[in-house]
């Protein structure tokens, strides 16, 4: 392979990389944020997802963020996390549905034409690795400071 053709390939690449800009953009609200820091977080393998999971992140204080929803049907449930994140000095942050939050970890399937078929709700979600540095996450950091 030449070198010229090297240089042609690598300036299409460059070319072809809108998105991360996109990504990166300033969020209009504090759940927009936490939308892109939860797919971050998914992509860095850094959730734990569902009451079993989120329990023991934050029992053994790995957990940098948790986030509730605020539709969840068992009180004990919430109790429970809302004493743990008090308890370790976890920041703790309230979404007002689980359908959305299932949506935005990953708990949805879609059909063929990437439309979403069924969300299954997540009534609690810990961030253990937030991935790499964004606007959104500093906003939600700014929020707790």
């Amino acid at each position: 392979m030449s070198d010229n053709m090297i240089d042609e390939t690598v300036a299409e690449i460059e070319q072809e990389d809108p998105q991360v800009e996109d990504d990166d953009a300033e969020p209009e609200d504090l759940l927009a944020a936490l939308q892109q820091v939860l797919k971050r977080a998914r992509f860095h393998k850094g959730l734990a997802r569902g009451l079993h999971e989120t329990v023991k992140v934050l029992d053994k204080k790995i957990a940098h963020l948790c986030v509730l929803a605020e539709d969840c049907d068992e009180a004990a449930y919430t109790a429970l996390i809302e004493a743990l994140c008090d308890e370790h000095q976890i920041h703790l942050i309230k979404v007002p549905e689980k359908k959305k939050l299932g949506e935005w970890v990953g708990l949805a399937k879609f059909d063929v034409n990437s439309n979403i078929k069924k969300v299954i709700g997540a009534s609690c979600v810990a961030i253990t690795e937030y991935g790499e540095k964004s606007k959104a996450l500093d906003m939600i950091l700014a929020h707790f400071a």
